[in-house]
């Protein structure tokens, strides 16, 4: 991981990098939704890195997709 992004860069990566293990899990977003309890235009403004979202909700993305937290970083 880049120590020299800025928080919306940062944001961005995050977003992508949740974009695509979504989409190499062939989960859509209302999938996502219902898997992590949260409203599908929300993870997708996720995805854009439209939101600083809380730890909580980074360990419900984690969950729905089966995968362990710190792969989300994987950027």
């Amino acid at each position: 991981m880049n120590l020299e992004l800025s928080a919306e860069e940062f944001l961005i990566k995050f977003g992508e990098n949740l974009n695509k293990i979504r989409t190499s899990k062939k989960i859509s977003y209302r999938q996502m939704a219902q898997r992590c309890d949260l409203d599908f235009s929300y993870i997708s403004k996720i995805e854009k890195g439209q939101h600083n979202i809380q730890l909580t909700t980074i360990l419900e993305l984690a969950k729905g997709l089966e995968i362990k937290t710190q792969e989300l970083f994987e950027f």
